[in-house]
């Protein structure tokens, strides 16, 4: 997208004054920054990985009405644990991608923000498939094929959001605004690898379902091409 799509931290967007209706007929977004944006999009991503502890928490007074053991709450509900562990993992690690691919970001676009929603979208779904694993079990195949199609969501966004980043460096800031281009092009090609990666995962979930989640395993192969590439490129 061109500069003129563009919203700066001021939420000016244009390399010179523009009015409010300059700003509209352009449409250009005001009012909005990266930084505000990485904000509330950390604020959510934070509330969701909290919102999956809170199944387990309401464990705790049902075990206490049904008279049961304090360790009932953690041998009679192993998959609700296994679950959360899960998730909390995904989020964690896909909170930790994004937050690498704008920190070099200083201005955005309406189509980058549209996509960062998207993305937000599947992270604040994911408690939802993950309380149904517990509940559900590990094994039914609705319930992993919503787990799969949720990440799959959210592994597209991330791709839209890079590949603008990618075809629009003016939207980067650093002295060094080579060094970041390459690095988001990097990150374009591990996301391409990764949603390849998940793609494979789901396949083999849907056909062996005793595999359901551990396919996701698979999730490790990306990064530690990644992890070679740097290497080689620093002998």
């Amino acid at each position: 997208m061109g500069a003129s799509g563009v919203v700066d931290e001021n939420g000016s967007g244009g390399t010179g004054a523009a009015g409010p209706s300059d700003l509209s007929a352009r449409g250009i977004e005001g009012g909005a920054s990266a930084e505000r944006l990485l904000l509330f999009t950390d604020a959510v991503a934070a509330i969701s990985i909290t919102l999956l502890i809170l199944p387990l928490v309401d464990l705790v007074p049902e075990a206490a009405s049904a008279h049961e053991g304090p360790s009932k709450v953690i041998t009679d509900h192993l998959d609700q644990i296994w679950s959360f562990l899960l998730s909390f993992v995904v989020i964690a690690n896909i909170w930790l991608e994004h937050h690498r691919a704008f920190s070099p970001v200083a201005k955005l676009t309406r189509p980058l923000m549209v996509w960062n929603m998207g993305w937000l979208l599947s992270v604040v779904v994911l408690p939802l498939p993950t309380e149904m694993i517990g509940s559900f079990g590990g094994q039914d195949v609705f319930v992993g094929a919503f787990y799969y199609t949720t990440l799959l969501a959210g592994v597209v966004c991330r791709l839209g959001m890079l590949w603008i980043l990618k075809s629009a460096p003016e939207l980067l800031e650093g002295d060094d605004r080579q060094r970041a281009q390459r690095r988001i092009e990097d990150m374009y090609t591990d996301g391409y690898l990764t949603a390849v990666a998940l793609v494979v995962a789901f396949a083999i979930a849907l056909a062996v379902p005793t595999l359901m989640y551990y396919s996701l395993l698979l999730l490790a192969v990306p990064p530690r091409l990644r992890s070679r590439r740097a290497r080689r490129a620093t002998r």
